[in-house]
């Protein structure tokens, strides 16, 4: 049977840079993002994200992004690392359409055998939060 986590999380670092950045076109961007979680998870995160925004002073104008996201810390208590992609697109006010999952076989020490799914979600006040359901192999 599967288990649920929630974690708020904070964004503590945003370092984005342009590959393609044409006037009057999409941009395209790596950007390196840390992230500090609470909750179900406690713990740090850097993730490597490909982005693009249809005009980079509007994200309602259309972005998405992919990304690989490395979590460090506690999982429900158990420690250790693993490894999560997840990806979005938006546009407007439309409902944020959105994907994730634990890469399996990326989970070490007391996660090792870690798999599941990854939702990120932002609230109306601008709270970020991740929620996995997730199993973990018995070892």
């Amino acid at each position: 049977m599967p288990n649920h986590a929630t974690a708020a999380f904070d964004v503590t670092r945003w370092d984005e840079t342009p590959y393609h950045d044409p006037a009057g076109g999409p941009r395209l961007s790596r950007t390196v993002v840390g992230k500090t979680f609470t909750g179900d998870l406690v713990g740090d995160s850097t993730a490597e994200l490909l982005m693009c925004r249809s005009d980079p002073a509007d994200p309602k104008a259309g972005a998405g992004f992919v990304a690989s996201e490395l979590f460090e810390g506690r999982l429900h208590g158990l420690s250790g690392t693993f490894v999560f992609q997840h990806g979005g697109l938006m546009a407007g006010t439309a409902t944020p359409k959105t994907f994730g999952h634990i890469v399996p076989g990326s989970g070490t020490d007391e996660l090792k055998g870690l798999t599941g799914d990854a939702v990120i979600a932002v609230d109306g006040k601008g709270k970020h939060t991740l929620t996995l359901t997730y199993e973990i192999a018995v070892r």
